[in-house]
């Protein structure tokens, strides 16, 4: 079993940066791919960002290539998602979600075990 708990979430101005952590309790977090999804009011959860069990491989939505930045810490069982030139647009609720085994998705039903959210607002 995994638990995951975000957090960092809170309210910026447009342009700001925000930076979420994904801690990880229970086996093996270095055997997981690790991604972010987000959810804004009335819009389908959407894929953010996606790292390997290595960290060796990752992959972004369109949306937010090149101005976020996944990473992770096996050490700390810390995945991250540095977040720059924050857009309204980016305004929504943040969750991680965890996948045992090598291959990199970004299917929501693909992964198995998910954190509660943290809220990212982004005024304009």
């Amino acid at each position: 079993q995994v638990q995951l708990v975000e957090s960092g979430g809170g309210s910026v101005q447009a342009g700001g940066s925000l930076r979420l952590s994904c801690a990880a309790s229970g086996r093996a977090f270095s055997s997981l791919a690790i991604s972010w999804f987000r959810q804004a009011p009335g819009k389908e959860r959407e894929f953010v960002a996606v790292i390997s069990w290595s960290g060796g491989t990752t992959d972004y939505a369109d949306s937010v290539k090149g101005r976020f930045t996944i990473s992770r810490d096996n050490a700390k069982n810390t995945v991250y998602l540095q977040m720059n030139s924050l857009k309204p647009e980016d305004t929504a609720v943040y969750y991680c979600a965890a996948r045992y085994g090598y291959r990199v998705t970004t299917t929501t039903i693909d992964y198995a075990y998910w954190g509660q959210g943290t809220q990212v607002t982004v005024s304009s």
